[in-house]
Order: C-alpha cells, then sequence, then structure tokens
C-alpha cells in the first residue's frame, strides 16, 4: 500500500545537494528547493531513506521525511503551482 510523503532536507555542501537532488528529482515531485512529495510503498520508503543515508553526512545535514494525511488540503500562496495528483488545493 502506497502513502504520501514530504521529504524536506537541508545540505551543507555543493556538491552532496547535487546528489541528493538527482537522486529525490527520480522518486518524487519537487514542490520546492529543498523539499519533495513522494507517493511510496513502505519498500520504496526504506530503499529512499537508506540511500539518502548514503549520501548525507549525518552530523552537518538535515533530511525530514514526514508522513501527510490521506486526504490532504495544501494552502499555496505565490508563484508554486505544482501540487501533487489527489491533492486539493486551497488558495489563499
Amino acid at each position: 500500500m502506497k502513502a504520501h510523503y514530504l521529504v524536506c532536507y537541508d545540505i551543507t555542501k555543493p556538491r552532496r545537494l547535487s546528489r541528493v537532488l538527482r537522486f529525490m528529482k527520480g522518486r518524487g515531485i519537487h514542490l520546492q528547493y529543498s523539499v519533495f512529495y513522494c507517493y511510496l510503498t513502505w519498500q520504496e520508503l526504506a530503499d529512499v531513506k537508506e540511500k539518502l543515508s548514503c549520501l548525507i553526512k549525518h552530523n552537518a545535514d538535515d533530511v525530514r521525511i514526514y508522513p501527510l494525511p490521506v486526504k490532504s488540503m495544501v494552502a499555496a500562496m505565490g508563484c508554486g503551482n505544482r501540487v501533487p495528483e489527489g491533492v486539493e488545493l486551497f488558495m489563499e
């Protein structure tokens, strides 16, 4: 069964940041600079966590993976126009 996740990261070195960005572009929708929306199975989530763990420096970088509710409403302000499929947009 698949679930929705936000993957957010702060990477301190440009080279590692590029590697994480390239990896994540193949796993989800790039919503903002360091934020991805992913729709993953448990195994896919485990694979993402394992790979990210290998790509980052644990004492310098920060990666967060947040599970999202099944039915999500998103508030969007500004120029962001990428909304994941199945997510309702609430404009402010």
